[in-house]
């Protein structure tokens, strides 16, 4: 069977992994970036081609895929007459990998649907690493003939590929499982630089705790950096983990609700960055923590 035409946008760490899984796989891609172009060449050295607009990309792509930081970046490529939208094929599929606000993921849903195509959310679980091997977990929602008809990409990328019902969905659940997460790991983050104060080892800290359901695979991910000296086993920016806990409390906040556990996370990691670690690793946190608490 022919395979359908990709085009992508935002070839960072993940979509720059991404697409090379992709291009391992035999796609034919049109690839669009923004200034850095650390993982666009090597996609053209292999065959992608350069586009020059979202417009251009989504007039020659049949599924378009969205990899970005932000809900405003997602909707700055998306409207306006070099978007995404303006250049879209009719039967055209954009899915969007980020994490991204449900509302506006459903406005964006209506304004793709009346212009002939269909829009799916589709967050990821994961890491960079894993997105090489096509090992993605892919929390995937929206129209479900539209699902069908990507899910064979979709199981190139990914090992663990859900349809999660209407569309905004798997964007619901992606803010509350990085809430979760990311509250996780400063908690641990915190109870290392405790263990500091308190005179205690972090290793001796680490074999009680792990020893029992407190276990989990972020408190190992933690405990990478905070007793192994490895960042690298949650490459997970606190800027970003910052900008998804806060799009959580706004998504309870539009539901009319309040976040009792959310301020906590946010408020540490909002202050790391303004003490100039939004590109730390979010295990990192150990080190704002620490000093902190050390005055």
């Amino acid at each position: 069977m022919t395979k359908p035409t990709i085009g992508f946008i935002g070839l960072g760490l993940m979509g720059g992994a991404m697409v090379g899984r992709l291009q391992d796989k035999g796609y034919t891609l049109h690839v669009l970036g923004n200034r850095d172009r650390t993982y666009i060449d090597p996609a053209i050295e292999r065959g992608a081609t350069e586009a020059s607009s979202a417009r251009e990309l989504a007039a020659a792509s049949d599924i378009i895929m969205l990899c970005m930081g932000t809900s405003d970046q997602v909707e700055g490529r998306m409207r306006g007459e070099d978007g995404v939208i303006a250049g879209l094929k009719r039967g055209a599929i954009v899915i969007d990998f980020g994490t991204s606000l449900p509302g506006s993921t459903r406005m964006l849903g209506e304004e793709v649907a009346a212009a002939g195509g269909t829009y799916l959310d589709a967050p990821l679980g994961r890491t960079p690493a894993h997105a090489k091997d096509g090992l993605l977990n892919i929390m995937a929602a929206g129209d479900k003939a539209a699902f069908d008809t990507a899910k064979p990409v979709l199981d190139d990328l990914g090992e663990n590929v859900f349809h999660l019902g209407a569309l905004g969905s798997g964007h619901t659940i992606k803010l509350i499982n990085n809430f979760f997460g990311m509250t996780v790991a400063n908690a641990m983050c915190e109870a290392f630089a405790m263990a500091d104060v308190a005179g205690i080892g972090r290793q001796d800290l680490y074999d009680v705790m792990s020893a029992g359901p407190l276990k989990s695979g972020m408190m190992d991910f933690v405990k990478g950096y905070a007793v192994d000296g490895d960042a690298t086993k949650l490459e997970f920016a606190v800027k970003n983990a910052a900008k998804d806990v806060g799009y959580y409390r706004r998504m309870v906040e539009d539901a009319g609700a309040a976040s009792t556990m959310s301020p906590g996370a946010l408020n540490g990691m909002t202050r790391a960055i303004e003490a100039g670690m939004g590109d730390a690793m979010v295990s990192q946190m150990v080190d704002f923590y620490a000093k902190q608490m050390k005055g």
